[in-house]
């Protein structure tokens, strides 16, 4: 599975989101940026984040990343115990058993080094270019 990092689509209250999710958001506040995430389940959330944060089911991804589903998180985030950085995202992208294998050895993808600092940053607009001009050119 993949996450979409560069497609900001609105704001949410962590109380909202909380209460959705089914879970009390009593004495939780702040707003958090909601990104579209990809095409597949686009009502699930997911929450890339710093690593300073783990909880059970939380999965490090690489490089100080990881993800949590969990709407625990919302409630640390709205009470200030969450992780130092995050980007919540709606949906995202998957591929059947090998597929995306195949398609980076067709050359369909580019690969570049898992970035705490490119992933969080709020610069959405050049993210993309930023990440391609990291990408290594295999002859």
């Amino acid at each position: 599975m993949g996450l979409i990092l560069n497609r900001p689509i609105g704001e949410a209250s962590l109380s909202e989101l909380l209460k959705r999710a089914g879970v009390e958001g009593t004495g939780v506040n702040g707003e958090l940026r909601v990104h579209f995430g990809g095409p597949v389940e686009p009502g699930r959330g997911f929450i890339l984040h710093t690593a300073d944060y783990n909880i059970e089911g939380t999965q490090v991804v690489k490089d100080g990343i990881a993800m949590t589903a969990r709407p625990e998180i919302l409630r640390a985030m709205g009470t200030g115990t969450g992780p130092r950085k995050s980007l919540f995202a709606l949906g995202y992208a998957g591929w059947a058993s090998g597929q995306i294998e195949g398609e980076i050895k067709a050359g369909a993808w580019e690969i570049v080094a898992a970035d705490r600092a490119l992933v969080f940053d709020e610069d959405y607009e050049t993210k993309w270019e930023r990440a391609m001009a990291r990408r290594t050119i295999r002859l």
